[in-house]
């Protein structure tokens, strides 16, 4: 599976995340978080895709920020929404590091 394919798939499903929560629960920061971090995936897919630069840092911003996020939170509550998205993230992380790092 290519990286923008994955960059892809990872920005809707963050993006669908948000949308659910603010739908359930009427969130904002949902939807908020959810559609930014997702931007953040999908523009760095586009940018993967057309061979433009910064296509893997965009991807690898957009997993730090959704691992900032929801890492302390599974932590310290053990519910399963920030435990599923810290997950993603940590995917992100080691696909999107291990990108990165072959560029240097």
């Amino acid at each position: 599976m290519s990286l923008n394919t994955i960059a892809y798939t990872l920005g809707a499903f963050t993006a669908a995340g948000g949308t659910i929560g603010f739908v359930k629960t009427g969130s904002i920061p949902s939807v908020a978080a959810g559609w930014t971090v997702g931007i953040l995936y999908g523009l760095g897919g586009y940018r993967l895709q057309s061979r433009q630069s910064y296509g893997v840092e965009l991807a690898l911003l957009a997993s730090v920020v959704l691992g900032g996020a929801s890492i302390p939170r599974a932590l310290r509550s053990g519910k399963p929404v920030p435990t599923v998205l810290s997950l993603v993230s940590i995917f992100g992380l080691l696909i999107f590091g291990n990108a990165f790092r072959k560029t240097l």
